[in-house]
């Protein structure tokens, strides 16, 4: 399947879900890309200790 996922905020828990959902898909054989718009293309500030987003 191929999926595409697009992140437009700079909620750290937001793109934390998002690539946690992608790299599921991954995993299982999926095309998975992922887009970054907006706000999102700032997600490496967003993240926290909490909500690791380069995991």
């Amino acid at each position: 399947m191929k999926v595409l996922f697009v992140i437009a905020t700079e909620d750290g828990e937001t793109i934390f879900n998002a690539m946690r959902l992608a790299n599921v898909g991954v995993k299982k054989g999926d095309e998975v890309s992922v887009f970054m718009l907006g706000k999102g293309v700032l997600f490496k500030q967003a993240g926290t200790e909490q909500f690791d987003v380069m995991c």
